[in-house]
């Protein structure tokens, strides 16, 4: 851009231009597997960071590699013309671990294309989201109508657990009036949405022992508890028949008036013919404003090392997905009374907290929501975005909410219905990925014009 006053047809012209270099730049990260737990190397998380610090630095802005006790974030800042607001534009450079390689078409950390479609671990989540904001600044080049702070984070799969540190070392150097969090989803191929609520997640593991040691299963079988069966019966009080999660303490949030047909959930989740769907409500509310828990995984013996012997000890890590309004640390204590107060047979029992994060609800009010959704219904040639809730968590938006109470904060997002974020076979759509540039572009450029 060669004048702050860009109109759309020159921001359209200069967004086509960069996609190429985007996908190249888009296809360097994926290569990266910058994966924050614990057991994986963080020394590619620390290659991420620097990868994205240099391309951070090719847009003109001042940059640094920043952490506060956890994995790298990336900073990057360039001052607002004067009277300009100053827009921050969020993602994160961390990916999940790849899972089961065998069940990727191709290689995760190879990215391919594929019928419009971009394979890899993170190329949608969060890698791409980074790559708009990367685009939206090469299309004004050094042009930048407002004021732009880019905040990469570096453990946001593994929990966010300095984050809010973060934001209170670097706080004047993120202030912002606007904040574009862009780790969401759309609402479907050529629909967008802004992200509304999102709830909220706690982690724990739990741990059943009752005995010293293995014995043998004919000896003591009938007489003594396994710790296996004392487990499953554990976790069996966790929900109902219908399937609605019955820990008392744990919030129920608003009905949504959202209608999300069970038939595209059952396709989208890929149920297995013939399964039905757990809990009770309309589909919006179960996936958006209610609580869920799952079993994420369980420490016994495999069946092929099992003998014929009494399991003395099991665990299983938990996941509590909160409704809006609820609370990590009330939510936990909830928990634990109930698995107490549920444990089988004087079982000994432990319950170990493992991460968590709040829910949120985004107020879409004010002048800066019209600009928003005006470059939304623009980029995608006049459809107008839906308001969607998110089952899943941003621990990021909550923690800029409690930093930053005065900004206005815009969740959106690369993802759609089809890109099985943290499941094999992630994959990018490279014609939504062209809209979301777009728009990002549109949106700086809007924001930087007086509202009414």
């Amino acid at each position: 851009m060669t004048t702050k006053d860009a109109t759309e047809a020159e921001l359209r012209t200069a967004v086509e231009r960069e996609l190429s270099r985007a996908r190249t730049d888009l296809e360097h990260l994926v290569r990266i597997p910058g994966i924050a737990f614990p057991e994986f190397d963080h020394a590619e998380v620390d290659r991420s960071a620097e990868a994205v610090a240099t391309l951070l630095r090719g847009c003109g802005l001042e940059t640094d590699v920043v952490r506060a006790g956890g994995q790298p974030a990336v900073l990057g800042r360039c001052p607002a013309p004067p009277g300009a607001p100053t827009v921050l534009l969020y993602a994160h450079h961390d990916v999940q671990p790849p899972g089961d390689e065998a069940l990727w078409d191709s290689d995760p950390f190879e990215p391919v294309e594929r019928d419009g479609r971009l394979y890899g671990r993170g190329a949608a989540d969060d890698k791409a989201g980074l790559m708009a904001h990367v685009v939206a600044l090469r299309a004004f080049g050094d042009a930048l109508p407002v004021g732009v702070v880019v905040f990469v984070e570096g453990e946001e799969e593994y929990g966010s657990a300095s984050l809010s540190e973060l934001l209170r070392q670097h706080h004047d150097k993120l202030r912002a009036d606007v904040i574009v969090i862009a780790d969401s989803a759309n609402w479907d191929i050529g629909v967008p949405a802004l992200t509304t609520s999102l709830r909220g997640i706690v982690n724990c593991v739990v741990e059943v022992r009752t005995l010293d040691a293995e014995v043998h299963s004919g000896l003591f079988g009938g007489a003594v508890p396994d710790a296996l069966t004392a487990l499953v019966r554990l976790l069996a009080t966790l929900h109902d028949d219908a399937g609605d999660v019955v820990v008392d303490g744990l919030v129920v949030g608003p009905e949504s008036t959202v209608d999300f047909p069970a038939d595209r959930v059952r396709a989208e989740s890929g149920m297995v013919d013939g399964v039905r769907f757990t809990g009770t409500g309309s589909m919006a509310d179960r996936l958006w404003t209610r609580p869920s828990l799952s079993v994420l995984g369980i420490d016994a013996p495999s069946v092929l090392q099992a003998g014929n012997a009494l399991v003395p000890l099991a665990r299983a890590k938990i996941s509590v997905r909160l409704a809006p309004g609820d609370d990590p640390g009330k939510a936990f204590a909830a928990l634990r009374d109930h698995l107490e107060a549920y444990r089988p047979w004087g079982a000994a029992l432990s319950v170990t907290f493992d991460g968590g994060g709040a829910p949120c609800v985004i107020d879409t009010t004010g002048p800066h929501y019209e600009t928003i959704r005006s470059a939304l219904r623009t980029a995608w040639d006049g459809v107008s975005p839906e308001e969607i809730g998110l089952g899943g968590s941003i621990p990021a938006v909550s923690a800029f909410q409690a930093e930053f109470p005065d900004a206005t904060i815009v969740v959106t997002g690369v993802e759609d219905p089809y890109t099985q974020a943290h499941g094999p076979n992630e994959s990018l759509h490279l014609g939504e990925f062209g809209r979301v540039c777009l728009a990002e572009a549109l949106v700086l450029g809007g924001l930087a014009r007086p509202t009414g």
